[in-house]
């Protein structure tokens, strides 16, 4: 009997591989992780190009930025399972769909860009970026237009079709940073170090609606909207708050690092946050798996757990040496990566990468929760992000201390979601 080749051994054993749900949810977090790579790259190159306190000022853009696009993954969380459970329709019904969608969005886009242009400086004085009023403006539109990048993603999702949904990650971090070296190598600084954002959704939205026409179809003429954008957001109110809540612990913290650190304090401690970060990003990545797969072992009336413990497993495996580097070399991370003048936050890093870990795993522990339609996480959920600001205020000087404070916020978060997972699961096999 003659012996498979070698190479033909490989090719299978990478095909099983990739056709697997741990490989497709892997792939999703490999593209996140490149997409934080190149994160990383932007505020490696962006410290030196802008200095610390301009990039503090950017962070404390993007952060605020951060905090407003919930509506946006929220929708994709909710057209990630409306799909999963074919609530959609069939392809051509929800190619009608999403045109619908879009044709409304891009209107919305046009006013938002109008109303915020008018709103500039109150924007910017929220934010306390009162110099860079113009790229206040700019947060409302661009959250406009990252609402209709997640509808596309998630409308994929719920089909199954994660390559797309993976390279559309890591395009849109790659056309970010592009767009935004060239604005700022154009004289606009902070603002254009902004406008990278935006544009790069504008590239990869045209792109994933060449995906969707290959994959899913073209729109058809026969058919309305099965759904409208409002039911689907008036329905995902659930995934709405949890994601707003989610986002505010995530990135709270650096905005009021803006108030409470000096200007050179602040900028290191947020070059240190986008470090500690990228398992959150990897879980975001999982989460794009976690949540459709786990809707559709739920409604088929098959145990979801072990599509929640591969997901934590794996954001596990991502946080362990990012910990141990924490650990060992943090000054020396930072002053390769940011440059010596953002080292002051190196002390203070393995705890914010501590403290992200546990963000990590509420957040994937939350996609469960939701995929099982459960809402009883919200309370507590909420009360922990209403509390951190509050408590924030109250730490002690530097930037040490300003860190505890937030793992102490994380840890509550992580291990209350956790304890209602654990109890939903029970209650549901008694029932």
């Amino acid at each position: 009997m003659l012996e498979e080749p070698p190479v033909a051994r490989r090719e299978g054993f990478r095909a099983a591989l990739t056709n697997s749900e741990s490989g497709k949810a892997a792939g999703l977090a490999a593209a996140t992780l490149a997409n934080n790579a190149i994160q990383l790259v932007f505020t490696v190159v962006f410290t030196r190009l802008l200095g610390a306190t301009d990039y503090g000022t950017l962070a404390a853009l993007v952060s605020a930025f951060l905090i407003l696009l919930v509506v946006g993954q929220s929708v994709q969380m909710a057209a990630a399972r409306e799909a999963a459970l074919d609530s959609l329709g069939h392809p051509e019904l929800l190619r009608a769909t999403l045109h619908a969608w879009t044709r409304k969005l891009l209107i919305a886009f046009v006013a938002v860009v109008a109303a915020s242009a008018v709103l500039r400086e109150p924007l910017a004085a929220l934010i306390g970026v009162d110099d860079v009023p113009w790229a206040a403006a700019a947060i409302p539109p661009t959250g406009v237009l990252w609402m209709l990048l997640c509808l596309q993603r998630g409308a994929l999702q719920g089909l199954r079709e994660y390559r797309p949904v993976g390279v559309s990650i890591v395009g849109e971090g790659f056309m970010r940073l592009l767009f935004a070296l060239v604005l700022v190598g154009a004289g606009m600084g902070v603002t254009g170090a902004l406008l990278g954002t935006p544009l790069s959704f504008v590239v990869v939205g045209l792109w994933l609606e060449r995906e969707l026409h290959r994959r899913v179809g073209p729109v058809g003429t026969d058919h309305g909207p099965l759904r409208t954008l409002r039911s689907l957001i008036g329905n995902g109110w659930v995934p709405i708050l949890a994601l707003f809540m989610l986002a505010s612990l995530q990135n709270i913290d650096v905005i009021l690092a803006k108030h409470q650190l000096t200007g050179d304090e602040a900028g290191s401690y947020a070059a240190a946050a986008v470090a500690a970060k990228a398992v959150v990003w990897v879980a975001i990545g999982i989460g794009l798996h976690l949540l459709p797969e786990a809707t559709r072992r739920a409604a088929a009336g098959l145990d979801p757990r072990r599509v929640l413990l591969r997901a934590l497993a794996m954001a596990a495996v991502v946080a362990a040496p990012a910990l141990l580097i924490f650990a060992v070399a943090p000054e020396l991370l930072m002053r390769l990566a940011f440059g010596p003048d953002l080292t002051q936050a190196a002390d203070a890093l393995l705890v914010l990468g501590a403290a992200m870990t546990l963000l990590a795993f509420a957040y994937l522990t939350v996609q469960y929760m939701v995929a099982l339609g459960e809402t009883s996480f919200l309370w507590v959920l909420g009360a922990v992000a209403l509390a951190e600001p509050f408590v924030l205020t109250t730490s002690g000087e530097g930037i040490v201390s300003f860190a505890w404070i937030v793992f102490g916020v994380q840890f509550v978060a992580a291990a209350s979601v956790l304890a209602l997972a654990v109890r939903a699961r029970r209650r549901s096999l008694a029932v």
